[in-house]
């Protein structure tokens, strides 16, 4: 599915299948994991890994527990980072380097990708709950780090992950981008809310092969996603029609 979301009734958000949405967008903003790289690399699931063993060490606890105990954590307080300052004290730069002391050698590099985003006009920017250095290290994997101008991470945002408002207001001041001339790709739903509010043209990554069971979703739901534009499995592609459409 590239350049326009398939809906399960016609006329519904017709709007959303128009790539001129994009025309005047000077802004381009990326989040990381599962966003720049597809999520069938797996890459996250070591992330997700190294955090249940951080939570196993913390909390002296089994491995079971420990996941188990990762995702209570997660689910309300944001990240298992979050809840860990909040509920043990942890020292968040232990956290953050232990892990994301991953193999990153699973992504391959990706020039084509490189192209689509060298090729949108304006700034371009990864905007992750994950760190800087974490991003620096897979932008490089990917081979497209010279074709951002900067990184917000979680350090960045004073340890306050997306979906917070609070933590969009940082990246908009410190950016200075207008969000109404603005553009986010995810690959969670939940955080481009805030962005579809402020005025940001919005676009969801999903992982290959899943269109039909998002199809599925929205035809028993209705319209599970209003802040949500677009829809796309494959980002180079999407961004190569939108390059053609607003050229």
């Amino acid at each position: 599915m590239t350049g326009k979301r398939t809906l399960p009734r016609e006329g519904q958000h017709a709007h959303r299948q128009d790539l001129r949405l994009y025309k005047g967008v000077e802004a381009w903003v990326f989040d990381l994991d599962n966003t720049l790289y597809p999520h069938e690399a797996d890459l996250f699931s070591q992330i997700d890994e190294q955090i249940a063993l951080y939570v196993q060490k913390v909390l002296d606890i089994g491995r079971d527990e420990a996941m188990a105990h990762q995702k209570a954590l997660y689910h309300e307080h944001g990240t298992t980072l979050r809840g860990l300052m909040t509920t043990q004290n942890i020292d968040p730069d232990d956290y953050l380097a232990f892990v994301h002391d991953i193999d990153y050698s699973r992504l391959d590099p990706n020039p084509e990708l490189g192209k689509a985003i060298e090729a949108l006009p304006g700034r371009k920017f990864i905007f992750t709950n994950g760190d800087r250095p974490h991003a620096e290290r897979t932008a490089a994997a990917l081979g497209i780090s010279d074709h951002f101008e900067d990184i917000f991470g979680i350090v960045e945002a004073d340890l306050v992950p997306k979906p917070n408002r609070s933590t969009y207001d940082k990246f908009l001041e410190q950016t200075g981008i207008s969000p109404a001339r603005a553009a986010m790709f995810e690959d969670l739903p939940k955080n481009l809310k805030v962005p579809h509010n402020l005025g940001m043209c919005t676009a969801l990554i999903i992982p290959r092969g899943s269109a039909e069971v998002f199809r599925e979703d929205w035809d028993m739901e209705g319209d599970p996603y209003p802040h949500v534009d677009f829809v796309t499995e494959d980002l180079t592609g999407f961004l190569k029609a939108v390059k053609g459409t607003i050229s």
